[in-house]
């Protein structure tokens, strides 16, 4: 689907391709989350969802760094085209060398169906408020990553190669730092036994809902890059801390299905109405003549992240609260 991106010949027949990339990206982390489970114990999962959750800030540090510069010299077309076949050498690869796994024959693994296991989970105050953080966030991160280039091309007047390559590499930097960093961090207040899981992300989302929100109006183009550092580091950070605790509140056995119910919440209303929001504020202020108009949709980023802090704050609390409810092995 990235590839045929790459041939697409209107906007429609665009969208319907990242469509397409969504959905074939989707199962990958619950299926992963699940195996990262039935082989690491317990104690060292934090670390282990940190170090598979690498992915994405690597990805994004040289899809925004190659890319960047292969659009200035190829065409965006060419980098598509290309993205997609090398996509599809690392999934025949990861096929082979994976291979299937079988699944685990335990109690715990009852085959209950998807919408009542859901309810059952969604029950719980602790991971309903991790929900309601993994939706708000999406409306964070996706325009976030979506309008930060373009922004700093626009406002600070960097080439697409210069603004991906400067926000490529920090964001590949905080993205590695953030997820092995909270992972180990995690491990240890899951060990701790006080059930306080998720404190250090909300407050780090609530640091970056400041300094982003200075970013977008700060006339110096190098502070205002450092300025979005928080917010980078935030979205990494935040991976295995929420996989983690909502591995914790579901269980043995029902780690893939946390994962999945925390993914639908990130990405069910964030990553489609957060882009379209932000698009739409900054055309009308452009239409009306106010300078910076981008920057003024792009509040919403600060703005979901300071309502993303509240809400794993309050997880965090109510996480604690039923703690000795939770089977940590």
């Amino acid at each position: 689907m990235t590839a045929l991106g790459g041939v697409a010949a209107s906007f429609m027949v665009l969208a319907f391709t990242r469509f397409g990339v969504a959905f074939g990206e989707a199962g990958g982390t619950p299926a992963g989350h699940a195996i990262i489970a039935r082989k690491i114990r317990p104690e060292r999962r934090g670390l282990a969802i940190g170090l598979f959750a690498l992915g994405i800030p690597l990805g994004t540090m040289v899809g925004f760094a190659v890319g960047g510069a292969m659009s200035d010299t190829l065409g965006w077309r060419t980098v598509l085209i290309g993205a997609g076949a090398l996509g599809g050498i690392i999934g025949l690869l990861a096929f082979v060398i994976v291979g299937p796994t079988p699944p685990r024959k335990t109690a715990t693994t009852s085959g209950e169906p998807f919408l009542h296991a859901s309810v059952r989970l969604l029950s719980s105050l602790g991971f309903r408020w991790l929900f309601i953080g993994a939706m708000i966030s999406g409306f964070a991160a996706a325009p976030f990553y979506a309008f930060a280039a373009p922004f700093l091309m626009r406002t600070h007047g960097y080439s697409a190669s210069e603004a991906g390559l400067a926000f490529g590499l920090l964001q590949g930097l905080m993205g590695i730092f953030g997820t092995l960093i909270g992972g180990r961090w995690f491990d240890r207040a899951a060990r701790s036994g006080t059930g306080r899981v998720l404190g250090p992300p909300g407050i780090l989302f609530l640091i970056a809902s400041v300094t982003t929100t200075v970013a977008l109006f700060v006339p110096v183009p190098w502070l205002s890059i450092i300025l979005l550092v928080p917010a980078m580091l935030s979205f990494a950070f935040m991976l295995p801390w929420g996989f983690g605790a909502a591995h914790l509140v579901a269980g043995k056995g029902k780690e893939a299905m946390a994962t999945s119910l925390v993914m639908i919440g990130s990405g069910l209303f964030g990553p489609a109405f957060g882009p379209l929001i932000v698009g739409m504020i900054s055309d009308a202020a452009t239409e009306t003549g106010i300078p910076n108009g981008l920057a003024l949709g792009m509040l919403a980023v600060p703005a979901a992240s300071a309502l993303t802090g509240v809400a794993i704050l309050v997880a965090n609390r109510r996480i604690a609260a039923s703690f000795r409810n939770i089977d940590i092995g």
